[in-house]
């Protein structure tokens, strides 16, 4: 497969854990973010965080940081778009700032499933479970994503229903997708693994 541009979503509201910056919280002495990064760097060619605040504190990092070009806190699917729009590649992965234990192969199972269906995104899965946030999409999508979002859409899974898609099966690594959303969730994780 060509290269592929890392994209990791920073921006949301964080409003589970109480209106705070999620990857920036600090889970075993780092940010939740630098886990991520630690795990998802090295599975791609370049790597972009969008994030809608915490700008320079993202940006300490030593990676480009983009907001949404929309307004109001989006969604994951505004991250998505400007991800797409100012990637390198032909290619954008996307993992959230709060999965610090995403699967090491990640990528290359979800760039091979690509390939191998022809499909224009990729979405990991563990049984009945979709994890719309882990997906590998053809950034040339990046109008088609463009228009749904004018629309005034803002549903990942609305999205996606109108794409070719492939489910990536990883009920081998179900753990490996569990995210942190609350504070109570992050002192679960901290005292557990």
């Amino acid at each position: 497969m060509t290269k592929i541009t890392g994209l990791i979503l920073a921006g949301g509201r964080g409003s589970r854990m109480g209106s705070v910056d999620k990857g920036l919280q600090l889970f075993k002495g780092k940010p939740m973010v630098a886990h991520v990064l630690a795990r998802f760097q090295p599975q791609v060619d370049e790597v972009l965080i969008n994030a809608n605040r915490s700008i320079d504190e993202y940006a300490a990092l030593g990676y480009r940081v983009i907001p949404d070009a929309i307004d109001g806190f989006a969604g994951p699917l505004a991250g998505l778009h400007i991800g797409m729009t100012h990637a390198s590649h032909p290619f954008v992965a996307t993992a959230p700032c709060d999965s610090p234990f995403l699967p090491l192969d990640l990528i290359a199972r979800l760039a091979t499933a690509l390939q191998k269906e022809n499909a224009d995104l990729a979405v990991a899965k563990t049984f009945d479970q979709p994890h719309p946030v882990f997906c590998l999409v053809k950034t040339r999508l990046a109008p088609h994503l463009q228009s749904f979002l004018e629309s005034g859409q803002r549903k990942i899974d609305k999205w996606y229903a109108s794409l070719d898609v492939v489910e990536v099966a990883f009920d081998d690594e179900e753990a490996a997708f569990s995210n942190i959303n609350t504070v109570e969730e992050l002192k679960s994780f901290e005292q557990s693994n």
